[in-house]
């Protein structure tokens, strides 16, 4: 049903990429603003994320020697650094997640542009070296970004529900990896409904979100694709949520013949493939179209 599966290392029958966007309340002041004094329920409710959420997720993967790439914004680095440095005891990888979780897409090209450098420099200072993976916010790849990533020596990105395998962004000078997200397993459209951040879905049980995550994981596993979750610690983070990841974790073990691996792990792989000319991954060259296929 995967028409040009990798050959996954080891023999595993597909990748798993867990990854967790750490917003905290970097989102509440971007959106707010000079308003953000009487949104003292949402700064609240994202400060979880550092607080509460972050060791109980930290230990939960990292007793089980589960690697996870954590997408986070460079003020929240900058904010809550004794927090996060929780992450750098595990095999876990921090990536960059914009900087005040800004949406590429209502930037214009400078505002873009030192958002991506200096994420990137917050992100070096913290954890020693430059990060290799982007993931934008709100997913808003704008018609700069891929140029602006490949120019910064980005490696991957993860933002895109493009394919079921990772693909080629090539913007006829450069290329960068893309590993490919489910749109199903983000959890905001399992859990969150909430005013306060005008998202309002219908809210599942715990049970129900995993029935919808081990749904995924069996079918890239029978098909050999790449499983990348999404999900954010102020909302997969509690008590109920995060016993769905432990038997989700636990399905996914005692189904075998798993790599679990961060993101850059997996564009280290799919980069080795392509050298070796063991697997040839499809490849988008953009942009998509030239000019709007239908204008005003």
């Amino acid at each position: 049903m995967i028409i040009n599966p990798p050959p996954w290392p080891n023999g595993a029958k597909c990748a798993v990429a867990f990854s967790f966007d750490v917003d905290a309340d970097s989102v509440v002041h971007n959106t707010k603003r000079n308003m953000i004094a009487n949104h003292q329920h949402e700064i609240a409710q994202m400060r979880y994320d550092p607080f509460v959420a972050l060791p109980r997720l930290a230990d939960l993967f990292g007793s089980r020697e589960i690697p996870v790439t954590w997408f986070i914004p460079g003020w929240v680095i900058e904010t809550y650094e004794p927090q996060l440095e929780v992450l750098l005891k595990f095999k876990h990888e921090i990536a960059h997640h914009g900087y005040f979780h800004e949406s590429p897409n209502k930037q214009n090209f400078e505002q873009e542009k030192d958002t991506l450098y200096s994420g990137i420099e917050r992100i070096k200072s913290f954890k020693g070296s430059k990060p290799v993976g982007y993931r934008a916010p709100y997913y808003g790849i704008s018609k700069n970004t891929y140029n602006l990533l490949i120019e910064a020596g980005i490696k991957y990105d993860s933002s895109l529900f493009a394919d079921d395998v990772p693909i080629i962004i090539d913007n006829g000078s450069g290329s960068i990896i893309e590993l490919p997200v489910p749109a199903t397993i983000d959890d905001y459209n399992q859990y969150v409904s909430s005013k306060s951040f005008d998202y309002l879905m219908k809210v599942s049980s715990p049970q129900a979100a995993l029935e919808v995550y081990k749904a995924e994981f069996d079918a890239m596993w029978e098909f050999g694709g790449l499983w990348v979750g999404v999900w954010h610690p102020a909302v997969s983070g509690r008590p109920a949520q995060s016993i769905a990841i432990k038997n989700l974790i636990d399905h996914m073990l005692n189904k075998g013949k798993v790599w679990f691996a961060t993101h850059e792990e997996i564009a280290d792989y799919v980069e080795y493939l392509m050298k070796t000319e063991k697997w040839k991954p499809r490849t988008e060259n953009i942009p998509f179209y030239k000019k709007p296929v239908l204008e005003d």
